[in-house]
């Protein structure tokens, strides 16, 4: 049965069509806002999958080029592999929907997200979260929602709600906020060092409006939503854990993993798993699930000690920060290197430097090409974190770090006009124990210092973990959490910014909800950190950026010619400017306004190209004094190249003082000569006198 839903939503009409399309999936919502549209399935499988210990989730949001009128490139003309937009909207969707399924589900579940037309005043990427969370809602897929989400952008200081692209791309600050009826339960943001009050009214603002929109979504699960359909239940036997206690006590499984050295606590661990594996080698159900019930068996643990007793597993107090180290230069011959360590964290970040036309050129849901002047790459191999595991490029969880950490410093980088590169920044993990995505932004501040980028500020960033109880009032909000304290907390708050305000956040949790509370608490925890590691660490160790380039990068050379002029460097099929190159060495853009970037290591040859350059634009007046070379002779005079593509003559009287018979008695081809400009001769020619030199 077809119906139709609307709603006003920040000016503009959403609507959500059920019933119109999509009918075999579980639930589906065809989604209109503007003239946005998105089509939201999600779709369960009947069994749960075998041998597995976590939820299987799987979101999907897919670009569609027709949906914006475009033919994709290359020679497949067809849609490829997500871009990174796709994977990072994806990770949005799939970060607060995962805490609001059962935990004990393990059926196969999939939302997918088809972006089939795009409205530059209304965002896919918001629409696409909407209509997962509408399309799960009315499935029989159980679900603990409604949920919604509201973007937040600011222009001159003003809040908006969800902006259009070109707010968003342009204006200080990119929030998005999930949350349910009661509490919020995400938050990802980047910012041009937004102050912290002003981020948590702009995360408040979000809040109210998503209320708006959950009213909405229960009127339309009230008229067609689906009875939610039972499952099979993958949860731990409460027998299987009284027998563990039986075996292993408390207080054995606290002195295990209550350690600060992650390999010690892992081999505690291997030895209880086989003490328990020995005394249930007769019962193979309960050997098929022990994994999971020891995990949840430090989980139980460490969240106790933490909660009751303030008792972290590494012993530190709860506002504590793990040892800290920083250097530079790590590396040689690369432009800029350096390397950030916190506890078992450890992150080397390399920076290179390149001209402007090394740019990354990305085809999207755009009118345009856009290009990507600053890029930040993240690796996570497994040797970081003790394991074996064949490399298979990154994954959506790289994209996401590296895309956290290139928020969090752009609004620190210089204009192209202050600084004319393209600028890449790799951090590679060494050793992983929790955080190491805000690590790579402490190491790349540094990194871009030390290559000699003059970045406007340092940036620092930080996480704060939570462990809940039964009530609202009851939790430990826990500064710089380790792994451990990650995986068996309830959040992980990443705030990363300067001395001024905050440049990037990104909030997972695995609860229904955080209090307005907690929120204000780990925002004004990571701000004490964040100018703690800035003041104690990251500035004594490198205090501004370097006043040049290393010696490795290359150097460049900026000027401006006339637009009119631009042919005149190319010359007829590119021969001038690449006559320039070759005699120089050096590598040269121009854009279409007439901005000309000469890059290279060798400065005399960089210095030469512009030189030339400088000759072929300028318009010589007489008097003025040229070098040059003869390239050709004639009966009635020589010619002289005084920059590539660009000759004058000088008359044989013009020559000698005294009279001669034959050019060739005084120039040669090859010959240098000094000549002065006479102005130009009757055919537009540039006239030259040699013998008139001063």
């Amino acid at each position: 049965m077809y119906k139709s839903f609307s709603m006003e939503l920040a000016g503009r009409t959403l609507t959500v069509d059920v019933g119109r399309v999509g009918a075999q999936a579980n639930g589906c919502a065809f989604m209109h806002y503007g003239d946005t549209t998105v089509l939201s399935t999600a779709t369960a499988s009947e069994k749960p999958r075998d041998g597995i210990d976590f939820f299987p989730l799987s979101v999907e949001y897919e670009e569609k080029f027709y949906s914006v009128g475009k033919i994709p490139g290359g020679f497949n003309k067809r849609e490829g592999k997500a871009s990174e937009n796709a994977v990072l909207t994806s990770r949005v969707i799939d970060r607060p929907m995962r805490p609001l399924f059962p935990k004990d589900y393990r059926n196969d579940v999939t939302l997918n997200n088809m972006v089939m037309s795009v409205d530059p005043q209304c965002r896919p990427e918001l629409t696409a979260m909407l209509g997962a969370a509408i399309s799960t809602c009315i499935s029989d897929i159980p679900f603990d929602g409604p949920c919604a989400m509201t973007q937040m952008g600011m222009v001159d200081g003003e809040l908006i709600v969800n902006p259009s692209q070109l707010q968003w791309d342009k204006g200080d600050l990119r929030l998005t906020v999930a949350s349910t009826r009661e509490k919020v339960i995400m938050i990802e943001a980047g910012a041009n060092e937004v102050k912290e009050e002003v981020m948590i009214d702009a995360i408040y603002k979000c809040h109210a409006v998503n209320l708006e929109i959950i009213k909405f979504i229960d009127q339309i699960v009230a008229e067609v939503g689906k009875p939610k359909h039972t499952y099979e239940s993958c949860a731990v036997p409460e027998e299987l854990f009284a027998k563990m206690k039986e075996i292993v006590t408390p207080e054995e499984m606290e002195e295990a993993v209550f350690t600060d050295v992650k390999q010690v606590r892992e081999e505690n661990i291997r030895q209880i798993t086989a003490k328990l594996e020995e005394a249930f080698a007769d019962q193979e159900d309960w050997l098929a699930i022990l994994p999971e019930a020891v995990y949840q068996y430090q989980k139980k643990t460490v969240r106790k000690m933490i909660l009751k007793d303030h008792k972290r597993p590494d012993g530190r107090a709860i506002t504590q920060i793990r040892p800290l180290a920083a250097e530079v230069d790590i590396i040689p011959r690369v432009h800029g290197s350096a390397m950030f360590t916190r506890g078992q964290t450890q992150i080397c970040t390399v920076t290179t430097l390149a001209p402007l036309s090394e740019v990354q050129k990305i085809d999207g849901l755009d009118e345009n090409i856009q290009c990507k002047r600053y890029m930040h790459h993240y690796n996570f191999p497994s040797y970081s974190v003790g394991e074996t595991k064949v490399s298979r490029g990154p994954g959506r969880r790289e994209i996401g770090h590296g895309a956290l950490a290139e928020r969090a410093l752009i609004p620190v980088l210089p204009s192209e006009e202050e600084f004319p590169y393209a600028i890449r920044t790799v951090s590679e993990t060494f050793e992983s124990n929790g955080s190491t995505s805000q690590a790579s932004i402490c190491a790349s501040t540094m990194s871009l210092m030390a290559a000699g980028v003059p970045i406007k500020k340092p940036v620092a960033g930080i996480s704060c973990g939570l462990v809940t109880g039964e009530t609202d009032d009851d939790y430990i909000v826990l500064t710089d959490i380790q792994g451990l304290e990650d995986f068996f907390g309830d959040m992980d708050f990443k705030v990363a910014g300067t001395f001024e305000g905050i440049t990037a956040i990104q909030m997972d949790i695995k609860i229904h909800g955080l209090t307005r509370a907690i929120v204000e608490e780990a925002i004004a925890r990571t701000r004490e950190a964040r100018e703690y590691i800035l003041n104690e660490i990251m500035l004594p160790c490198i205090s501004k950026p370097r006043e040049t380039v290393s010696k490795y990068a290359p150097k460049i050379i900026s000027m401006q010619i006339d637009p009119q002029k631009i042919g005149d460097v190319v010359g007829q099929r590119g021969k001038t400017i690449n006559t320039i190159i070759e005699r120089t060495g050096v590598k040269i853009d121009i854009t279409d306004d007439g901005n000309v970037s000469i890059c290279g290591t060798d400065q005399e040859m960089m210095d030469k190209a512009a030189k030339m350059i400088t000759m072929i634009v300028t318009d010589f007046e007489a008097g003025q004094i040229l070098e040059g070379d003869v390239v050709s002779i004639k009966e009635f005079g020589a010619f002289i190249e005084f920059a590539p593509g660009k000759e004058g003559m000088v008359h044989i009287s013009k020559i000698a003082k005294e009279r001669i018979n034959r050019v060739e008695d005084v120039l040669t081809l090859g010959d240098h000569v000094k000549v002065v400009c006479l102005g130009k001769d009757k055919q537009g020619r540039m006239s030259f006198s040699i013998k008139d030199v001063k």
